[in-house]
């Protein structure tokens, strides 16, 4: 390890735990981009799904339209939205995981971190996923007035701070 990301590691250990509301903002912003990735995700894999049904991967015996076909079969539900909540998911992971940061987090200043500062691994975001589906881990910082840490932070032994403004410019 580098002495730069030593002192990356030092300056992240400084900094005060995200409360609730500084938590709730960014997680409407992103909320907001996980749905346009959802809906991209799901634009493109119905298109792929009727790709399969055109070139005769798909049985569409009995149906009309496309949609029936999906709606008719778990299999196809579970694959076709499966695809869509996939790169949701890939969305956060690959964001928390290169810079700590998601565009809602980096809007509200926040970082998702290790306890000793450095960043999550992609186990650890897939990890935190769960807990942390629409937000419920959250409402327990409310509760939590002296740790400041969510159901997913207690899970995946992280915390989400409050970066400076100097701090909050690096890339995402």
């Amino acid at each position: 390890m580098s002495e730069q990301d030593n002192t990356t590691f030092v300056k992240y250990t400084e900094f005060p735990r995200a409360g609730f509301f500084r938590r709730f903002g960014s997680w409407v912003y992103d909320v907001l981009i996980a749905l346009a990735v959802y809906m991209v995700a799901g634009a493109i894999g119905f298109g792929l799904f009727a790709l399969a049904a055109n070139i005769g991967l798909v049985d569409t015996s009995g149906h009309e339209h496309l949609i029936d076909v999906k709606e008719s079969s778990y299999v196809y539900q579970i694959l076709v939205d499966g695809w869509s909540l996939a790169w949701v998911a890939f969305f956060f992971v690959y964001f928390w995981a290169r810079s700590g940061q998601t565009i809602g987090m980096k809007a509200w200043r926040l970082r998702v971190q290790n306890l000793d500062g450095s960043l999550i691994t992609k186990k650890t975001g897939f990890k935190r996923i769960f807990p942390t589906l629409f937000g419920f881990g959250n409402i327990l910082v409310l509760f939590d007035r002296k740790n400041h840490l969510s159901l997913q932070d207690r899970m995946t032994k992280t915390e989400v701070i409050v970066l400076s403004l100097d701090a909050n410019k690096s890339k995402i």
